[in-house]
């Protein structure tokens, strides 16, 4: 007993000890709240701007960042997946353009103070404000935004007689490189690069993937496929695939295969981000690539369809957007002003070679220093469309990647026809991807 007695006081003084210093930690002054910023992968740009805005609050909060998967589709997905648990860990979240829809029609976005929208808006590409708005409203704020460009080998273009300083089509780039038997890099892979590709085809055409953006109920979606735009695309399509200017492998080709084949010299041309400028660059200073290689790269506005109407070029980037259960939404939302402010906007397209959603940052002196090609990428924004914009654009995206690919394959009418079926047997619940 007396020694059961001594291990009762032992445990008595213990649990003593723990109560008295949780009541001691309760006391303590609470720190500043830490907002979550959920980040897509890049090299370390993001992470750099949350401890610039954790500075610039003056201690009213500070911003940690957590990285999502590689692919869009899965960032999507593991948000999705925690929004719709009610999670606020979320604060601040890098949103891929085509899935603000989706997010915001499930409530998954705080709404935006006026004062945020209203500097939102400020010196902002046009391309990103209509990707950032759903319903008539800014949902979220545009970051950054990204664009294909025309790529083309200087010193092959010159022997083809093809004047680059004038806008150029899809069918004088493929006749000029059948010509020259060189190749045309673009991304045959099935995958989101896939519908990026069609979707700019049609657009550039005139036409729209869907034609009544904004619909809320799914079986109500009208597409644009069959619309003489989609046959269009088809058409540039078949025609790029029988001319043979595609690089090999092309069925599984995506942006980093083709920087490579571009980068190598097979291929003369290639449709394809600012990124590749980086990746010679770096190469240069590695010393695993010569200087005239990049020294002898071009760039112009993406290739149009139709010869008598501009391109619409493709729209990437990232919106942020503020969780719809985050605990501190008004911090989170002050945060993302500071993330997109001009400043850091110039820094993380310098660092990490990801262009601003803001116009004035495209003559920033350090910008054009280190991306020449910034006039024609703020140019490409300006003309940029974005994808369809609908809460139900993962089945929309899904059903033009199981029927459109490859690419190269592609029969004008049949394929339009199929992916038309599809997706609309997929909104409707009749079929599944």
């Amino acid at each position: 007993m007396r020694h059961q007695r001594r291990r009762l006081t032992a445990v008595a003084v213990a649990v003593a000890v723990i109560a008295a210093l949780a009541a001691a930690c309760s006391s303590a002054p609470p720190g500043p709240p830490v907002l979550t910023w959920y980040i897509n992968p890049d090299d370390g740009g993001q992470a750099e701007i949350a401890a610039r805005c954790t500075a610039a609050s003056g201690g009213r909060y500070s911003i940690v960042t957590s990285t999502l998967p590689r692919q869009a589709s899965e960032q999507r997905q593991q948000l999705v997946r925690r929004l719709a648990a009610n999670d606020s860990s979320i604060d601040i979240m890098s949103i891929d353009p085509p899935y603000v829809p989706e997010f915001a029609q499930a409530g998954f976005l705080a709404p935006m103070p006026p004062a945020v929208e209203a500097a939102a808006r400020e010196d902002r590409v046009p391309s990103s404000i209509e990707a950032s708005t759903w319903q008539g409203r800014l949902v979220v704020v545009p970051f950054w935004a990204n664009t294909q460009l025309l790529w083309y080998r200087k010193s092959a273009v010159a022997q083809m007689g093809i004047d680059m300083n004038a806008p150029v089509t899809w069918d004088q780039i493929i006749q000029a490189a059948s010509r020259a038997r060189t190749q045309i890099a673009a991304q045959g892979v099935r995958g989101e690069s896939l519908t990026v590709w069609v979707n700019a085809l049609i657009e550039s055409s005139g036409g729209s993937i869907i034609t009544n953006v904004g619909e809320e109920n799914p079986e109500l979606v009208q597409l644009g496929l069959n619309a003489p735009p989609g046959l269009e695309a088809a058409r540039v399509l078949q025609t790029y695939g029988d001319a043979g200017v595609a690089p090999p492998g092309f069925p599984t080709a995506d942006e980093d295969t083709n920087a490579e084949s571009f980068q190598s010299g097979s291929a003369a041309f290639m449709v394809n981000y600012p990124f590749i400028w980086g990746k010679a660059k770096s190469a240069v200073e590695e010393g695993t690539l010569p200087q005239s290689v990049p020294d002898d790269y071009g760039w112009t506005i993406y290739p149009r369809t139709s010869p008598d109407r501009p391109s619409a070029p493709p729209l990437g980037g990232i919106n942020l957007g503020v969780g719809a259960f985050s605990n501190h939404p008004d911090l989170a939302y002050d945060a993302t002003t500071c993330i997109t402010s001009p400043e850091n906007s110039a820094y993380y397209f310098v660092s990490n070679g990801n262009p601003s959603s803001r116009i004035s940052v495209f003559s920033d002196p350090e910008v054009v220093a280190e991306f020449p090609m910034a006039p024609t990428i703020r140019d490409s924004l300006t003309q940029a469309a974005p994808r369809p914009q609908t809460a139900y654009y993962a089945e929309v995206s899904g059903g033009i990647q199981r029927t459109f690919h490859p690419p190269d394959a592609v029969v004008p009418g049949p394929t339009n026809e199929a992916a038309t079926a599809l997706i609309t047997a997929v909104l409707r619940k009749e079929a599944l991807l």
